[in-house]
């Protein structure tokens, strides 16, 4: 008979009856193999660090059933663009992220946390009942993705897990007394879940009545999983909270660079140019992580979560702004604005920057700003203004305008002077080489000159530039009294690298470089960095009396081999676009050696771009730790309300006391309640009185005649001031903590819980 289009076709051996590839078992194994072993590496990891069965695999069912799936069914209802299977989930995560939040605060405002799972059930039933919504035709934007790429995303992600248990897992321990050793910051991370998991809106809970003006998203994140699943905060924020974050974010920004850079070749080189590349230190010593950046994905979790939800902005914006429109993707990008508003508060101005940098390139093209931009702007304006106005309330929270501050505290730091000011000459001097050690690894950008002629840069690629420009001047033009203008230049940073990557990419394709000679001169570049810091020998911080000059000298012997290079080549024949693309592959190698001398440091060791010891201190050894604080703050938490008021006369660092660094966050932390008076280094009224010169740590508390009653009252609860605290502030609880030299208890009074150096008292 007569074959019609009717007639149904027999399958093709390796082909389904719809002419797709088949899906055999060696094939799906094949696929899938890259996802499951990451995944099994990662679980395992997990468990090694103290991670519990129980607590991994309900972990793993709500990130499944209450994040990827219901967000994975938006993205298919609403996003039109191509995408491998891996983005999708990905993207899906995002917005599930992204939901998750803002039901969550929702939920907790009108006191039913477990609220939050309407939004997952909601979304299956809206899924179930309208046909339309399942996506059916997304299948069909869904393109494979080659083997190679699974597996060099899949190795990138297990890097990440694999450096996080060196630099981090490692040295932060699960149980006490060895958890006080753990970064400086995370106890105040840890109360901030603790604020979010019972109350909204959240105040600051080391110090009552200090409002919470901050990105506090990623701690509601927490809180809505913690209510979910059961884990405990601690796990959720030393452990498990960020391992997916960081898996989605080197999905999206492949998926982003595979945009922008124009190739997943290109693609390949800007996600490792994020994770593996830095500006080059070519010193010895301690130090060397100067001039470099690294992910602070443990040890500043809102920079991690910000990032996750900034890629899918990037991505959308870049995609409305050259004529990929549709109603799905203006509602995602809305609510990602939403979450990246409270997520983190640089990414908005960066985004600002970004638009800003693409609209004047466009109205000089066309003499018109695109109704796209337009709409991107005002919805980026309002959001922004929102966040500054309403969730931070105007507060500058330790920013200043600052030029150079952070090349000060980086002159310090390589000449061992910390206390002095430098000169004019040595400040200028090293804030070029900082700003020439930043440009060496972006130089690939400069391969987008060998373009063809004529072709014009994207507006997506012109958005990353302008992000990542506009990153670095907030770096040099801002201070921060925790030196966290940083975390501009780290939110610019992947998509710095994106351009890169076109850059060089459009330069290998202009010269028709082959694949083996730019991958030459990126051996070069590599063996020439490793040379140069090895035969220079310059450590630092300087000793004594040695000229400083000698910070000069790598660089400079640097830029000579480099110039002897590209003169032999010169020599041998290389000319015009063929020579240019090799300099830049070579140039563009240098911070290869210094990203892995960068990542072997412990977190306590230098911050990015010499941010200074502070941002990442370590907490204190075990001999100056009480006993049986984890104990006495659990019972607290067991045997009392969310709402109520704790006292403590614990506010300095253990081991800090004079003079006293008022970093001490532990009660609230553990306890997870609101105490009148903890630490208070990070609340808005202590940051509004910092001025540069001063440590902000080292700031008396506002009100000594309160911090006096508080202390007062603690050490005897039975005098006046315990009355005090107990009827004009409200407090129910003291919480005293024991030191050498300490009566054993307080005159007329009787602890109700009493655990090591610890004892809680209840006031009635």
């Amino acid at each position: 008979m007569a074959e019609t289009a009717l007639t149904p076709q027999r399958p093709v051996e390796g082909r389904s009856p719809h002419g797709r590839p088949g899906r055999s078992a060696p094939a799906l194994l094949l696929r899938w193999l890259p996802a499951v072993s990451v995944t099994a590496f990662t679980a395992g990891v997990a468990l090694f660090y103290g991670v519990s069965v129980r607590d991994l695999g309900l972990f793993a069912v709500y990130l499944a059933v209450c994040v990827a799936l219901p967000g994975t069914l938006l993205v298919r209802a609403l996003y039109r663009g191509r995408r491998t299977l891996a983005e999708e989930i990905a993207l899906g995560v995002a917005l599930g992220y992204a939901v998750e939040v803002v039901v969550y605060a929702a939920a907790r405002a009108a006191g039913a946390p477990l609220l939050v799972l309407a939004w997952p059930v909601a979304t299956f039933a809206a899924v179930a009942v309208v046909p339309r919504l399942r996506g059916r035709g997304s299948r069909a934007l869904r393109t494979p993705a080659p083997v190679w790429w699974s597996w060099a995303l899949a190795l990138t992600v297990a890097s990440l897990v694999a450096w996080s248990a060196v630099t981090f897992f490692r040295h932060t321990a699960l149980t006490w007394p060895e958890m006080a050793s753990a970064n400086v910051d995370l106890p105040y991370h840890l109360a901030l879940i603790g604020e979010l998991k019972h109350h909204m809106p959240p105040a600051t809970p080391m110090v009552a009545g200090e409002p919470l003006l901050y990105h506090w998203f990623v701690y509601a994140h927490y809180a809505a999983a913690s209510w979910i699943t059961g884990v405990e905060p601690l796990v959720l924020l030393f452990r498990l909270g960020m391992l997916p974050v960081l898996a989605a974010l080197v999905v999206l920004l492949g998926m982003v660079a595979r945009r922008g850079a124009g190739s997943r070749a290109g693609a390949l080189a800007a996600v490792a140019g994020t994770f593996y590349v830095v500006a080059p230190s070519l010193y010895l010593g301690p130090s060397t992580g100067v001039f470099t950046w690294k992910a602070e994905s443990w040890t500043s979790p809102s920079q991690t979560f910000g990032a996750l939800l900034f890629a899918p902005v990037v991505l959308l914006a870049a995609d409305l702004l050259e004529g990929r429109g549709g109603a799905g993707r203006w509602t995602m990008l809305g609510v990602f604005l939403v979450g990246v508003m409270g997520a983190k508060a640089t990414q908005l101005p960066l985004l600002a920057a970004g638009l800003a940098t693409a609209g004047a390139v466009g109205a000089v093209r066309r003499r018109r700003l695109s109704p796209a931009l337009l709409a991107l702007a005002a919805m980026t304006g309002v959001c922004l203004l929102f966040a500054q106005f309403v969730l931070f309330g105007g507060a500058r929270n330790g920013i200043v305008v600052d030029p150079l501050s952070l090349v000060r505290v980086t002159w310090g730091e390589l000449t061992g002077r910390g206390d002095a000011r430098p000169g004019t000459a040595s400040l200028l001097g090293v804030a070029a080489l900082y700003a020439v050690c930043w440009a060496l690894i972006w130089f690939g950008v400069l391969g987008l000159f060998a373009g063809r002629p004529g072709t014009r840069t994207p507006p997506g690629v012109l958005l990353m530039l302008g992000m990542g420009g506009s990153g670095l001047g907030a770096v040099l033009l801002l201070g921060h009294c925790q030196m966290s203008q940083i975390y501009f230049l780290a939110g610019s940073y992947p998509y710095l690298m994106v351009v890169a990557a076109r850059g060089l990419s459009a330069a290998r394709a202009r010269a028709r470089l082959p694949y083996r000679t730019a991958g030459l001169a990126v051996a070069a570049g590599v063996l020439i960095e490793v040379l140069v810091r090895w035969l220079c020998g310059v450590r630092v911080p300087l000793e004594p009396g040695r000229p400083e000059a000698l910070l000069y000298l790598p660089y400079g012997v640097l830029a000579l081999v480099v110039a002897l290079v590209v003169g032999v080549l010169a020599l041998r024949g290389w000319r015009g676009v063929r020579l240019w693309a090799c300099t830049v592959f070579l140039v563009g190698a240098l911070g290869l050696p210094a990203a892995w001398v960068t990542r072997a440091l412990p977190n306590g060791g230098a911050v990015p771009g010499g941010a200074g010891e502070d941002a990442a201190e370590a907490g204190v050894s075990g001999g100056t730790v009480p006993e049986g604080t984890v104990a006495a703050a659990r019972w607290l938490r067991a045997h009392s309300s969310p709402d109520d008021l704790v006292a403590t006369d614990a506010h300095c660092r253990w081991g800090h006391e004079n003079p006293c660094d008022s970093r001490h966050f532990w009660l609230a932390a553990l306890a997870e309640r609101r105490v009148l008076v903890e630490g208070w280094t990070y609340t808005s009224a202590n940051m509004a009185r910092w001025r540069p010169g001063v440590r902000v740590q080292d700031i008396p508390f506002r009100d000594q005649r309160l911090l006096r009653d508080n202390d007062a009252a603690v050490r005897d609860p039975a005098s006046p001031a315990g009355r005090l605290l107990r009827d004009r502030y409200g407090v129910r609880w003291l919480v005293s903590e024991r030191r050498p030299g300490d009566p054993e208890a307080p005159a007329g009074a009787t602890p109700a819980y009493r655990s090591g150096d610890y004892a809680v008292y209840r006031l009635r």
